[in-house]
């Protein structure tokens, strides 16, 4: 009789719903026990609430009777909301990811060739049709507090001349026609037929244009296989804390906690 070697990981997610199809697709193909928990979309529009909603729940994990060998985040920075959560006891993994565009696209590479020198376009994806009360991400859905709060975080770091220096370099400064376009990206194996069509003829309706983009699970599922290379994904040890670096590269990093 053959030995079958239990999962080697017992892993907690905590993720954004507009992930929820995706997240469940790659959960129950994972080699590991995962418990997943899922936050309403929308909570980006108050990053310090939504970060401390984040730390509750990373609390709560640690404070289960379960023992998790990592508590995995499916968030990118969100506005700063990823910035300053702590690892008490238990490693937390979470992508390099600005925000939830480049988690559904696969990669930061990815992010860059789909959306160029336009990076705040607005963009939508199955999650955001089911579970937003707007189809699109958007200034209106939370964009501009979400880029203020980080604005707010490069003026503090370096003064307000360099911050908007740096904005202006990773953003764009003013509009373009490219402002009349938005990105539906589209993740085969979890969209339902007619999603995209929806998203198009709404998008028509608001006078806009619609770009498809083929998104990937490669993020993801890496995520929750386990497999966290350094470059793809942050590893915050337990005593440390994550902190915003800003970039196209690291762009979030850990710190002990002082």
């Amino acid at each position: 009789m053959n030995n079958i070697e239990p999962p080697s990981k017992s892993l907690k997610l905590i993720c954004c719903n507009v992930f929820l199809r995706e997240a469940c697709w790659c959960v129950a193909r994972s080699p590991h026990r995962i418990d997943p928990e899922f936050l309403e979309l929308g909570e980006h529009v108050q990053p310090d609430r939504l970060r401390a909603s984040l730390q509750s729940r990373i609390d709560a994990a640690e404070a289960s009777p379960k023992t998790y060998d990592a508590i995995c985040l499916l968030y990118g920075l969100c506005g700063n909301a990823a910035v300053g959560l702590q690892a008490r006891r238990t490693p937390l993994v979470l992508p390099r990811a600005h925000d939830c565009a480049t988690i559904l696209l696969g990669s930061r590479q990815r992010f860059q060739e789909v959306f160029g020198d336009h990076p705040s376009r607005p963009f939508g994806s199955v999650g955001y049709w089911e579970r937003g009360n707007y189809f699109v991400r958007t200034e209106e859905g939370g964009l501009q507090i979400r880029e203020g709060d980080q604005f707010a975080a490069l003026v503090e770091q370096y003064g307000e001349d360099n911050a908007r220096y740096i904005w202006e370099s990773l953003h764009g400064a003013g509009d373009s026609p490219e402002d009349s376009q938005l990105v539906f990206i589209h993740v085969p194996e979890t969209t339902w037929e007619g999603c995209e069509a929806c998203f198009r003829e709404r998008a028509s309706q608001q006078g806009k244009t619609c770009l498809r983009a083929e998104g990937s699970l490669t993020l993801i599922r890496r995520l929750l296989d386990g497999d966290w290379h350094p470059e793809e994904f942050l590893l915050v040890e337990p005593g440390e804390r994550t902190v915003g670096v800003y970039d196209w590269t690291e762009i979030i990093r850990s710190q002990p906690e002082a």
